[in-house]
């Protein structure tokens, strides 16, 4: 079974947010181990990005996803395709990285496998948690076969 995790800046602190997070880790619980790793953001740092870097690279492990803006945009459908040629090529982790309100250091961005990005908008952290746990959910359910709501 695949490790999924994702490393992310801050704490989801409102209660809506936790409830849907706590519902798709449920739901990814059949699918893969999933391991969510939270780094503190520095908001009031003079350079926030270096400071959050310095403790996410230490973290990474297996293929690197970390996501900004600038990445590449996938379908539902292709992001299912990257998972699944993963695990066919043996990989046994990914590493999925939200970055703060200041977004990921360049150095973080060097790291990854695939880049990747959700909208060419910004999206609160603890939303984009959520969408990405989302997706994770529904490309596991893509790869399955079985049916999922569109």
């Amino acid at each position: 079974m695949i490790t999924i995790e994702i490393i992310a800046v801050g704490k989801i602190k409102e209660g809506s947010f936790k409830k849907a997070a706590l519902e798709y880790i449920k739901r990814l619980s059949g699918y893969c181990k999933l391991k969510i790793t939270e780094i503190p953001d520095f908001p009031d740092n003079k350079d926030p990005l270096e400071k959050e870097g310095s403790l996410i690279i230490p973290k990474i492990s297996g293929v690197c996803v970390p996501l900004c803006i600038e990445g590449k945009q996938l379908t539902s459908c292709e992001l299912a395709n990257f998972i699944e040629d993963c695990t066919v090529k043996g990989k046994s982790k990914i590493t999925f990285i939200i970055g703060g309100s200041s977004g990921l250091s360049p150095e973080v961005k060097k790291m990854g496998d695939l880049c990747l990005s959700f909208s060419k908008m910004t999206f609160p952290h603890q939303l984009m948690r959520i969408i990405l746990l989302e997706q994770i959910y529904r490309s596991f359910k893509i790869i399955k076969g079985e049916k999922y709501h569109k």
